[in-house]
């Protein structure tokens, strides 16, 4: 499994819980829907910049 792979699988666990957590404190659904989606788009953005190759040195 690569680096990427991990990270969102991890990631992907900490929204889980947060939404749970946030259900159960009778937050509204849309709010929760809205919060995953954030947190699912910083989640790729976090992964692809971990994950990238760095560029080899010019000169």
């Amino acid at each position: 499994m690569s680096a990427f792979t991990t990270y969102l699988i991890g990631f992907f666990v900490v929204i889980v819980g947060l939404a749970i957590g946030a259900y159960l404190l009778n937050v509204p659904t849309t709010w929760i829907a809205v919060g995953v989606i954030v947190l699912v788009g910083l989640g790729i953005l976090k992964a692809t910049s971990r994950a990238r190759q760095k560029d080899p040195p010019t000169g």
